[in-house]
C-alpha cells in the first residue's frame, strides 16, 4: 500500500486541546496574540460578505465592553454583600439587635429616640451580658462579654479555615501575588474558578468579622478577578485565548480596587502600576469603564448607609503649612522602616511555615492566632473595634459634637468660629486614648506578621494603614499640643497664633496610613490617588506624595522587594519582574542548556522519525517542547513543537486516521518524504509546528535576552551558532540565572 496515497494532513481541522496549556505552565504570548490577529482578520474579511457576518463582527467588537459591564456589576454587588455582612457579623461579637437580629449596631439605633451623645446606647441594642444577665454593669458582665467576644471570634475564624481547607485551598491569603503571576502569563488552574469565588466571598466575611489583623481589600481584587475569569467563558474570544483573557483580568483587578476603596481612578492606576504585565491602551479604557461600573454598583447598594463607598471618608477644612512637611517626611521614614521590617519578618515566618511541621496544622495555627488576637484585643477599645472603624476614627477631624475620647479636649467655646475649633489643650480622655493607641500600635505591628499568610483570606492594606494611622495620629496630637503650649516658638510663630486651628491630627493619620501602605507594597502613584479619592482631600496631595516617596526610598534602601514580589519569590513562581534592571555581562551561551558536560539537546527531525521514536522522546523527557531540525547531522533549525500538541495529535491520529502505527513516519514538511511503497501511512503534523520560533546567537548579551523575555512574554528562546541549533533558554533558566547572580537559591524557582 502506498504511504502517500493513504496519507492525509491530519489536523487540517483544529483539534480540541491543541494550542492549550498544562497547569503550572507559562503561556506563549506571541502565539496567543498572533492567533487573535488571525481571528480578527478572518472576521473583518467575512464582514463584507453578508449582513449576518457584519452583525457578528460588530458583536465581536462590542463583546469586550459588555464583559466589562458584567464584571463591574458582579464585583460591585459582591463587594456590597461582603461589606454589609462583615459589618453585621463584627457587631455580633458584642451584642444583638432586638428589633431584628439582622441589623448591625448602627442600623439598629437609627430608629431609636436617644440623644446624639447616647447614640451608641439605644435600648434596642443589647450586649450579650444584658441579654443573658439582664444588666451590663459589673465585673461578671464584663467577663461574660469578654468570653462571648472570644468565642464568636474563634467560631468565625475556624469556620473560615475549615471551608478554605475543605473546598477551595486557593481561597486563602491575599491573592495579589498569584494574580500578578497569572497576569504575567502563568497558569494556575482553579485559582480563579467558581469554587474559589464562592468560598473566598464567604470566608472573607468570616475572617474580617473574627477580628483578626487583616483586611478585605486585597482579597476583593482576587474576588473581582474570579468574576472576570468566570464571565470570560461566556465569550468565545476570551475563552479560547489566554492573552485576551489576561487583558480582562487586568481590568477586573482595577474593578476590585475600585470597590475596595471607592477609588475608580486609583484602581486603574493600581492595576497598571502594581499587578499588570501587559497593559495596552485599550485595556486602560476598559479598566476605567469596569472600575466606574463597579463603583457605581457599590454606591447604589450603599452598604454603609452614608452615601459613601468606604467607611473612612473624611473631609478636612484647614490647609497645611510648609513646615509640616518635616513631620510628614518623618512619617514617611517610619512607614519605610516598618514596611521593610514587616516584609522581612513575615517572609521569615512564612518560610518557617513552609519548611517545618507548622504548615501541616493550618487549623491549629488559625485557632491560636485568633485566640491571642481576641484575648489581647478586647480590653482595648481601639483594637476591639473593626480595623476599618479604627482608621475612620483616627482620620476624623474633631468637631463640636464628637463624643470620641480622641476629641476630649478642654473646651473654650468663646473662641469657636463656626465648625472650625481652635487648637485646644488635651483633656484626660485624649491622654487615655494616646496610651491605648500606643498599645494598639505595638499589638498591630507584631500580630499582623503572623496573620498575613495564614490559610484564611487576608488582605494587608487595612492593617498597614491602621499601623500608619495610629502612628500619624500620635504624632499629630503631639504636634498639636506643642503648637498650643509653645505657639511663640520660632517654628510656629509665623503661622500659628494663639486660638487658631493650625494642626489637624487626622491629616497626620492619613499621611501615616499612606506611608505605611507604601512601605509594605512599594506603590507610589496609585497609592496617592487612592488616598485622595478615599478622603476627598485634593489639597493634601503634596503631603501624601512626600510621605509615599520617602517611605519607598527608605524601604528600597533596606530591601528592594515589596511584599507581593517577596511572596512570589517565596512560592517559586516564574515571575520576571519588569521593574528590575539586569546589569550583568553574561552571554546567552552561559545560560543555555545543554551545558558543556550535559547530554546533547533533545531534538525531533523534520521527516525521518517514527511515531514510536517521538513517543519514546516524550516518555523519557519532561520538556514542554522540542526543536525540530532538518537532520541530526546538520542541526539546521526548522521550527519548534510543543509537547502537549504532539501528545494530543498522535493520540487523535491513532484513533481517527487509518494505518497509523508505531512505525509510521512523522513529518513536518509541506511534502511527504519519498518512501518504499510497502511502508505504513505517514502522519503530517506541520500545522502544529511553530515555524517562527525566537532565536538568538550564542554571543547575544543576556541583558538583551532578558529584555526579549520580558517584553514579548516568551516561554523559550532557541540559541544558534553560524545558523546551527546549539541550545535552548527557557523562562525558568533566565529566572535561575538572575537568582544565582543575586546570590539567591536558584532551585527556589519551582515552575517553568
Amino acid at each position: 500500500m502506498n504511504g502517500t496515497s493513504t496519507m492525509m494532513d491530519f489536523l487540517e481541522e483544529p483539534l480540541p486541546g491543541v494550542g492549550t496549556y498544562e497547569d503550572f505552565n507559562t503561556i506563549d504570548w506571541v502565539r496567543e496574540k498572533s492567533r487573535d490577529r488571525d481571528r480578527h482578520r478572518e472576521i473583518t474579511s467575512r464582514s463584507k460578505e453578508s449582513t449576518w457576518a457584519l452583525i457578528h463582527s460588530v458583536s465581536d467588537a462590542f463583546s469586550g465592553w459588555l464583559l466589562m459591564l458584567l464584571i463591574g456589576l458582579l464585583a460591585g454587588s459582591l463587594a456590597g454583600l461582603i461589606d454589609i455582612s462583615a459589618h453585621w457579623m463584627t457587631d455580633l461579637k458584642e451584642g444583638v439587635c432586638l428589633a431584628g437580629f439582622w441589623f448591625n449596631h448602627e442600623h439598629c439605633c437609627w430608629k431609636s429616640n436617644t440623644t446624639f451623645t447616647d447614640r451608641d446606647k439605644c435600648p434596642e441594642w443589647k450586649s450579650w451580658s444584658q441579654l443573658i444577665l439582664g444588666h451590663g454593669e459589673g465585673a461578671f458582665a464584663y467577663i461574660l462579654n469578654y468570653f462571648m467576644y472570644v468565642i464568636w471570634a474563634l467560631l468565625f475564624s475556624l469556620l473560615a479555615v475549615l471551608l478554605v481547607k475543605g473546598f477551595a485551598p486557593y481561597a486563602c491569603g491575599s491573592g495579589i501575588p498569584e494574580i500578578k503571576t497569572i497576569l504575567s502569563g502563568f497558569i494556575i488552574r482553579g485559582y480563579l474558578g467558581k469554587w474559589t469565588l464562592i468560598i473566598k466571598t464567604i470566608t472573607l466575611v468570616l475572617a474580617v468579622s473574627s477580628g483578626l489583623s487583616l483586611g478585605k481589600e486585597g482579597p476583593l481584587v482576587h474576588v473581582a478577578c474570579c468574576c472576570g475569569n468566570i464571565l470570560c467563558h461566556l465569550f468565545t474570544k476570551y475563552r479560547k485565548n489566554e492573552a485576551k483573557r489576561r487583558e480582562v483580568l487586568s481590568a477586573a483587578a482595577a474593578a476590585g480596587v475600585s470597590v475596595a476603596f471607592g477609588a475608580p481612578i486609583g484602581g486603574v492606576l493600581f492595576s497598571l502600576e502594581e499587578v499588570s504585565y501587559y497593559f495596552p491602551l485599550k485595556t486602560l479604557w476598559r479598566s476605567f469603564f469596569a472600575a466606574l461600573v463597579a463603583a457605581f454598583t457599590l454606591r447604589s447598594i450603599n452598604p454603609f448607609g452614608n452615601s459613601r463607598l468606604v467607611l473612612f471618608y473624611v473631609e478636612f477644612h484647614m490647609p497645611w503649612h510648609l513646615l509640616e512637611l518635616v513631620p510628614f517626611i518623618l512619617l514617611g521614614i517610619f512607614g519605610g522602616l516598618w514596611g521593610a521590617f514587616f516584609i522581612r519578618s513575615n517572609i521569615a515566618w512564612c518560610r518557617r511555615r513552609k519548611t517545618t511541621k507548622l504548615g501541616k496544622y493550618p487549623v491549629l495555627e488559625v485557632f491560636v492566632v485568633t485566640a491571642i488576637t481576641a484575648v489581647l484585643a478586647f480590653p482595648n477599645e481601639y483594637t476591639r473595634m473593626s480595623t476599618s472603624e479604627l482608621i475612620s476614627e483616627l482620620f476624623n477631624d474633631c468637631g463640636i459634637l464628637d463624643s470620641s475620647k480622641l476629641c476630649e479636649y478642654v473646651n473654650d467655646f468663646n473662641s469657636t468660629k463656626g465648625d472650625d475649633l481652635p487648637d485646644r489643650a488635651a483633656g484626660p480622655g485624649v491622654y487615655t486614648a494616646m496610651w491605648q493607641l500606643a498599645l494598639a500600635l505595638i499589638m498591630k505591628v507584631f500580630i499582623t506578621i503572623f496573620t498575613f499568610g495564614m490559610k484564611v483570606p487576608s488582605g494587608l492594606f487595612i492593617p498597614s494603614m491602621a499601623v500608619g494611622a495610629i502612628a500619624g495620629r500620635l504624632l499629630g496630637v503631639a504636634m498639636e499640643q506643642l503648637a498650643y503650649y509653645h505657639h511663640d516658638w520660632a517654628i510656629f510663630s509665623g503661622w500659628c497664633s494663639q486660638g487658631a486651628d493650625c494642626i489637624t491630627p487626622g491629616l497626620y493619620a492619613m499621611v501615616g496610613a499612606a506611608a505605611c501602605l507604601g512601605g509594605v507594597t512599594r506603590m507610589t502613584v496609585s497609592l496617592v490617588v487612592i488616598m485622595f479619592e478615599l478622603t476627598g482631600g485634593l489639597e493634601y496631595i503634596v503631603p501624601l506624595m512626600a510621605a509615599a516617596m520617602t517611605s519607598k526610598w527608605v524601604a528600597d534602601a533596606i530591601g528592594r522587594e515589596g511584599i507581593y514580589d517577596a511572596h512570589i519569590r517565596l512560592n517559586g513562581y516564574p515571575f520576571l519582574e519588569a521593574k528590575e534592571e539586569f546589569s550583568h555581562k553574561t552571554l546567552a551561551m552561559d545560560v543555555m542548556r545543554p551545558r558543556r558536560n550535559d547530554p546533547p539537546l533533545t531534538v525531533i527531525t523534520q521527516d525521518s522519525m517514527t511515531v514510536e521514536d517521538v513517543e519514546t522522546i516524550i516518555n523519557e523527557t519532561t520538556y514542554s517542547g522540542y526543536p525540530v531540525v532538518v537532520s541530526r547531522e546538520s542541526q539546521r533549525l526548522v521550527g519548534f513543537v510543543l509537547r502537549r500538541d504532539l501528545i494530543i495529535s498522535i493520540e487523535n491520529a491513532r484513533k481517527k486516521q487509518d494505518g497509523i502505527v508505531s512505525t509510521s513516519i512523522i513529518y513536518f514538511t509541506d511534502h511527504s518524504p519519498p518512501l518504499p511503497p510497502s511502508s505504513p501511512s505517514m502522519l503530517k503534523l506541520r500545522s502544529i509546528l511553530d515555524l517562527s520560533p525566537f532565536t538568538v546567537t550564542d554571543q547575544t548579551p543576556m541583558e538583551i535576552v532578558v529584555d526579549i523575555f520580558r517584553k514579548l512574554g516568551l516561554r523559550q528562546c532557541l540559541v544558534t551558532h553560524n545558523g546551527k541549533l546549539l541550545g535552548i533558554i527557557t523562562k525558568k533558566d533566565v529566572l535561575k540565572h538572575i537568582a544565582q547572580l543575586a546570590n539567591q537559591d536558584p532551585d527556589s524557582i519551582l515552575f517553568s
